[in-house]
């Protein structure tokens, strides 16, 4: 008789059977929700594990008695604004489902659903085209905290500080990776409460993961097993899943520690922390029709692409104006202002294209909306001084409609022509980079903010503040001074002597010879 080398699927239901399993379950959920009076956060991202959770958290809850719902039970769902279309309509219309559902049920039903998106200031599109942050990468990865930490820390602390703790219930698993294993394991070494693990980054809140020990198959058997309350169809979750290849979902992040989600997994379709987006890929490619994608993956390919991104695109100076040198070049900082309009103008022309390819359920999606436009036109006039106010344009040219933001007054009554005679006029060789445009422009736009203060010692700070900027016209001439900088500071490091002979062998006048000076001295 042969040997049966088939190894033995792991799983959860395996001692008690799934019936006996779920019942204790529900049962340790009802007697930990009624053990005091901390409200529960349950986070819920629309994907397999947190449904699994938020069932069996539902469940629970209604087979107590209405007079036992004591606390709240919060789900919230954090919405990017950036996340991968099909799981954010179907997360917004389960959100709109569990809302009508909890209406209909006995009055005082604890389940409240909540939809938390970014602050404006910290949203994607308002970072990387109004600021020209670059896209992010490893080294700079700008966007997990203001996008996904910012906005669900901010609710749970809001909870923990009208009630002085809160439980946080989460459908994170040990089988998802053996370090997410290992960091489960190191938080419930450290509570001090049965079932609950301390968290590692929220004061005083508690962590609750029901499924901790499920398997994944585990979570599909449940979940084709077990009725969705909210009368969403959990099939239609199972489809969503296979026609992305490889299974996962970005879960809820609370934390740094919680890895990127643009691969195989759920999550944003900006995402370049990977090299593309598989989920979407696959979605395409398996389902005809999910082609009205095809516009976005396109764009993000194009224009977001870490690996094929070019230096001349970026700033050879940083953020503030200073230069920073690194493995014998300037580190690059935003993205320049022609690369920043004509990517918002290839971004509205995918948006456009979504909006007659997508079908009629989908049509209401939007890749960036005319709030995130409105603080992307006013960074760039009032904080950039780009004061040719250039956004109205693209998008009247792109669209073809009349821009419907508010009429601004920062062009201090300079025409198109007279910027363009400003332009010719500073045009000068060397000044590739257009500084001594950007530079006049600028402090005529600073003036101008400051026409009508009564102190003006801002004025002065912020023109000393652009000339410092336009210290160079060229990066050559920048990277030449950085170089000169830096070998200077090295040498000093080896030796205090050569102090006054490396600073005064620079070509550069007293002014930048003094402020090495200072530099050094720092």
């Amino acid at each position: 008789m042969a040997k049966n080398n088939a190894k033995e699927r792991k799983t959860v239901f395996k001692e008690k059977g799934f019936k006996e399993t779920i019942s204790a379950l529900i049962k340790q959920t009802q007697d930990l929700y009624l053990s005091d009076e901390i409200p529960w956060v349950l986070g819920y991202s629309g994907g397999k594990d947190s449904t699994a959770t938020l069932q069996l958290v539902w469940y629970a809850l209604k087979e107590l008695n209405p007079d036992q719902w004591h606390k709240p039970v919060h789900v919230i769902s954090t919405d990017t604004l950036v996340e991968n279309p099909i799981v954010a309509l179907w997360v917004e219309n389960s959100l709109t489902k569990m809302k009508q559902v909890v209406e209909s049920e006995v009055e005082g039903f604890p389940i409240q659903p909540h939809r938390l998106t970014p602050a404006l200031q910290d949203r994607f599109w308002v970072n990387l085209l109004g600021k020209g942050y670059p896209a992010p990468r490893p080294k700079f990865r700008w966007c997990t905290s203001r996008l996904k930490i910012n906005p669900s820390n901010n609710f749970i602390n809001n909870v923990v500080k009208q009630n002085g703790e809160a439980i946080l219930v989460l459908g994170t698993r040990k089988a998802e990776s053996a370090s997410r294993s290992s960091n489960m394991d190191h938080y419930e070494s450290k509570s001090t409460r049965e079932l609950l693990s301390a968290n590692g980054s929220l004061d005083r809140t508690w962590v609750y993961t029901p499924v901790s020990d499920w398997q994944n198959d585990d979570v599909w058997q449940y979940l084709t097993q077990v009725k969705n309350p909210w009368g969403y169809r959990n099939a239609d979750l199972l489809g969503m899943y296979s026609g992305a290849t490889e299974d996962g979902e970005c879960p809820l992040v609370v934390d740094t520690s919680t890895p990127s989600c643009g691969d195989s997994r759920f999550g944003c379709y900006v995402c370049t922390l990977v090299d593309e987006d598989k989920s979407m890929k696959a979605m395409i490619q398996n389902d005809g029709e999910k082609e009205w994608m095809l516009p976005i993956l396109d764009f993000r390919n194009q224009w977001l692409s870490v690996k094929n991104e070019k230096r001349e695109n970026r700033d050879f100076r940083r953020m503030n104006g200073t230069l920073t040198f690194y493995r014998d070049q300037l580190v690059h900082g935003p993205y320049r202002q022609h690369h920043r309009e004509n990517m918002l103008a290839a971004l509205l022309e995918a948006q456009e294209a979504v909006t007659e390819l997508a079908p009629e359920e989908a049509k209401s999606f939007k890749l960036i909306d005319l709030e995130d436009l409105e603080e992307i036109r006013r960074i760039w006039v009032a904080e950039k001084h780009e004061i040719e106010d250039s956004l109205p344009g693209i998008y009247e040219k792109v669209i073809g409609e009349s821009y419907p933001g508010k009429a601004i007054d920062e062009r201090q009554n300079l025409k198109v022509d007279d910027l363009e005679l400003l332009k010719s006029l500073c045009k000068e060789e060397g000044d590739d980079e257009g500084v001594l445009y950007q530079l006049s422009r600028e402090l005529l736009h600073i003036e101008h903010q400051n026409r009508t203060m009564v102190r003006r010692s801002k004025l002065f700070d912020e023109m000393r503040g652009a000339l410092y900027k336009a210290a160079f016209t060229s990066e050559e001439e920048a990277e030449d001074y950085a170089r000169r900088r830096k070998e200077a500071i090295d040498d000093i490091e080896k030796d205090d002597d050569t102090l006054d002979s490396r600073i005064f062998a620079t070509d550069r006048d007293s002014d930048n010879q003094n402020e090495l000076f200072q530099e050094v001295e720092k």
